[in-house]
């Protein structure tokens, strides 16, 4: 078994000039998520909250073309059901296909962080961002591959740029009075 996933992975290696050329670019839905980001800024509740969340789940995952959406979900499955291995090769096969989609970068990066490979986590979180600078879930990502890797003043800072985008984060939290990122010498 493990043989035939070292052949897939070698043919999907082979096809990757081919793909390449043939991925159309991540449909723009920046105006979209622009106005989302607002909305959550505004909301007044958790569950408010939760609901805008989930639209801007629904823009991000929303993959160039049904070849690449096919390759998302299922390594999104993959990752859920935690094949974590499997995940991976398919988020690596979505971004030889489609590179400048942001949304394959954060997929492979949460994979990492699974891994506890923080610094592999910050190298897709770093792409996805530079593809997408108001990913909210990428910020969030990086903040928390920061801690994984004790830096702590990186990681607060990246988690602060990420709460102005979407104060209801769940990681929230961390800054809090006794939270991992709670600034030090301050009363909260």
């Amino acid at each position: 078994m493990r043989q035939i996933t070292h052949i897939t992975a070698a043919l999907v290696l082979i096809a990757t000039p081919v793909w390449a050329d043939i991925c159309p670019q991540a449909p723009d839905h920046s105006e979209n998520l622009a106005a989302l980001i607002t909305d959550i800024q505004t909301a007044e509740t958790e569950r408010e909250a939760r609901i805008v969340s989930n639209k801007m789940w629904s823009y991000w995952a929303d993959a160039p073309n049904e070849q690449a959406q096919a390759i998302l979900d299922r390594g999104m499955s993959k990752r859920a059901a935690w094949d974590l291995l499997g995940a991976r090769e398919d988020f690596d096969a979505l971004i030889t296909y489609c590179p400048n989609y942001a949304e394959g970068y954060n997929q492979r990066a949460f994979v990492h962080f699974l891994n506890h490979n923080f610094q592999a986590a910050l190298v897709d979180l770093d792409q996805a961002l530079a593809l997408s600078p108001d990913h909210v879930a990428a910020l969030s990502g990086r903040a928390l591959s920061l801690l994984g890797l004790s830096r702590i003043d990186e990681a607060r800072e990246t988690l602060q740029t990420a709460l102005e985008l979407n104060p209801w984060l769940p990681e929230r939290g961390l800054l809090d009075a006794g939270g991992a990122l709670a600034p030090k010498g301050k009363d909260i």
